[in-house]
């Protein structure tokens, strides 16, 4: 397994990862496009890839501006391997090391990116109005 930073020129490897979740699927694919990834890996914050024997396997972008976690899926079939769990390490050391004091995400309740971000240290504080769980997570507790 190996963790690098990602590239907008990743954007079709990116995509294929994000669709092919089997939770928090996306309803509209065209409902985040190249431009979105563009402007979150290149103006608002930093990605990672990580890669298995070369192949890009899940990724991760964390959104500077908002203090946001905007994205981190795992393709399916590589799940329950480490590979979330190492691409939200680096993302969130990176966020906190820039100067972020308070991270926050939302994700689709009763879900196992649910339980995996509650086993990372991340506490609820309600629901979005969209009925997503909105998470947050604080340098200090890190």
């Amino acid at each position: 397994m190996q963790i690098r930073l990602a590239t907008i020129k990743e954007y079709d490897d990116l995509h294929r990862i994000r669709m092919s979740v089997r939770e928090n699927a996306l309803l509209n694919p065209a409902a985040v496009t190249f431009e979105h990834y563009r402007e979150m890996l290149e103006s608002r914050g930093r990605g990672w890839v990580c890669e298995i024997d070369g192949r890009p396997v899940g990724f991760a972008i964390g959104d500077l501006k908002d203090s946001n976690i905007w994205a981190l899926f795992v393709e399916a079939g590589h799940e329950g391997r480490g590979v979330g769990r190492a691409l939200h390490d680096v993302m969130v050391a990176w966020l906190f090391s820039q100067g972020a004091t308070r991270l926050w995400l939302s994700t689709d309740p009763n879900t196992r990116a649910e339980r995996f971000y509650q086993r990372a240290g991340w506490r609820c504080t309600g629901l979005t109005e969209s009925g997503e769980a909105r998470y947050e997570l604080n340098a200090c507790s890190v």
